[in-house]
């Protein structure tokens, strides 16, 4: 049965209202780990320690990525959102069950992982960067802890959004951020670079906590119930997702293996990629996490128009906040690092290396802001294997752009940064490719959204940039700040000059929301 227009518009206000309350709490955790990193950085710079705590972290990530966050989109959300319309005392059997099972395999894989770390950090730096190494198998046994709270928080996020409650998972990260501050802050003088491990300890712990409240009518026992047909339904869905993240953890073993043979190149591509995070988070993710639930009751319902005006929808909000945010990071890439970084023992020198890498990850980050979107939009109708065979072709574009570039060029590592931005753009374009064969999307004014949204950021770059170059002689803050308002200003009326739709309902939600009074 196919929604009315009144229905879809519904649809969509719902969504966009989601999407707002998501990015409320992206807006706090980007925030904080905007402040996070620089303190990071003013404590210890760009270096081995730096180096060495990203090298180590890359090991309980990938673990955690494996078993359990390539999982709650693929698989526990869609599966979950079902059972939570159907029935409830069902639904608590399947979270019980599924609870039970993860925090079991999270604790078995950290004490292996912790038992062959040497080995484990020995794939991921070259054989001549000794010191790195040791420095890196000292900090795993201190980051493992985390993994078993962040994966039980992980699948709590999923049972949360299933239930289309947004508002405490919308703060895990930032709970998390501010666990990472205050244990750096606390301990640096202390035990050095063992902080940032003491912090990452203290944030998953407090993003379990944040999201405990939510649980309050939740039917919770022990269950190893494998039999159950959605846990069968939920491993099924999650078997493909693992080949994708078996390429990602490819590609980040390659991509760790090359940048340790640059000094300093791990923890400036980890500042850099701080900035890129920013806007991904706050727009893209925030925007597909609102989506997803009502994609996956769309396409439950064989639902294929409202499923293909939703994303459309989805894609226009992504493509209307991306691409003006590419082009302000290009204007302004100098100012912005000196003001979020150069301080204590992070120098100007620092800020001009780390400037240049985040220019260099700029291509690929409305390819990556898109291509959320679309990954969504196969998780939702159950296909979990099509993304995941792409992350292969794209690991080749990274290999093909990043090792000539950095072994056999003067770019260094930007030459692998140039890499994940090509890998980027190429996995956006061969999923949306695919996505256009079983999902014809054409006549939705997707193309025109583009064109449009290119145009208003190409003449705002070119606005940010005018003045910031009368302000050379100013602080980085006051450029970024008198620009950056100019560029928005410019950008906003610009949407409205050459009315794009996604700028025209997202100012008609507000304005009902605004005029809505309680009766």
């Amino acid at each position: 049965m196919t929604e009315t227009p009144a229905a879809s518009t519904s649809v969509f206000r719902n969504i966009a209202l989601a999407a707002l309350l998501i990015s409320l709490g992206n807006v706090a955790s980007r925030v904080l780990g905007l402040v996070r990193e620089p303190i990071i950085a003013a404590y210890f710079s760009r270096g081995l320690e730096v180096d060495a705590f990203t090298l180590a972290w890359t090991l309980p990530n990938a673990l955690y990525e494996l078993l359990i966050s390539g999982a709650v989109s693929a698989a526990l959300v869609p599966v979950f959102s079902e059972y939570a319309e159907r029935d409830r005392d069902e639904f608590w059997r399947v979270v019980s069950t599924v609870i039970t099972l993860a925090f079991t395999m999270l604790v078995i894989a950290s004490a292996l992982l912790a038992w062959q770390a040497p080995l484990a950090v020995a794939l991921l730096a070259r054989p001549t960067e000794s010191a790195l190494q040791a420095e890196a198998v000292a900090l795993v046994g201190w980051l493992l802890p985390a993994v078993t709270l962040m994966g039980i928080s992980g699948i709590v996020t999923a049972v949360l959004h299933a239930q289309r409650r947004f508002l405490l998972p919308a703060f895990v990260a930032a709970a998390f951020n501010t666990g990472m501050i205050i244990g750096i802050i606390t301990l640096a003088p202390l035990v050095g670079i063992k902080s940032l491990a003491a912090g990452t300890l203290l944030g998953a712990s407090a993003q379990l906590l944040i999201q405990l409240p939510g649980l309050r009518d939740a039917h919770l026992r022990i269950r190893f119930d494998l039999r159950h047909p959605a846990v069968r339904r939920i491993l099924r869905l999650y078997a493909p997702v693992t080949l994708g993240i078996g390429f990602s953890l490819i590609g980040a073993v390659i991509d760790r293996w090359l940048a340790s043979g640059f000094p300093a190149a791990l923890s400036t591509m980890r500042f850099a990629t701080t900035l890129i995070q920013f806007p991904l988070g706050l727009v893209a993710s925030a925007v597909a996490l609102a989506v997803l639930p009502t994609l996956s009751r769309q396409s439950a319902a064989g639902d294929d128009p409202a499923f293909r005006a939703t994303l459309a929808m989805g894609l226009k909000i992504v493509l209307l906040l991306i691409l003006p945010a590419t082009a302000g990071l290009a204007a302004l890439s100098r100012p912005i690092t000196a003001t979020l970084f150069e301080r204590g023992a992070f120098g100007a020198e620092d800020t001009a290396v780390t400037a240049l890498a985040l220019v260099a990850y700029l291509p690929g980050l409305p390819a990556a802001a898109i291509d959320q979107m679309l990954l969504f939009a196969f998780y939702a109708r159950k296909n979990t294997l099509t993304p995941n065979l792409i992350q292969g072709a794209a690991i080749l574009c990274y290999l093909a752009v990043a090792v000539p570039l950095a072994e056999w060029t003067s770019l260094g590592f930007l030459g692998l940064v140039l890499g994940n931005s090509a890998q980027w753009i190429g996995h956006a374009i061969i999923t949306a490719w695919l996505l256009q064969r079983s999902l014809p999307l054409r006549g939705l004014r997707l193309g025109e959204a583009t064109v449009k949204g290119a145009i208003a950021s190409g003449v705002m770059a070119l606005a940010v940039s005018g003045i910031a170059a009368l302000g050379q002689s100013w602080p980085p803050l006051a450029q970024v700040v008198v620009a950056g308002s100019a560029g928005i200003a410019s950008y906003a009326l610009l949407t409205v000059a050459l009315r794009l739709e996604a700028a025209t309902f997202l100012l008609s939600v507000l304005q009902q929301r605004l005029r809505r009074r309680p009766v």
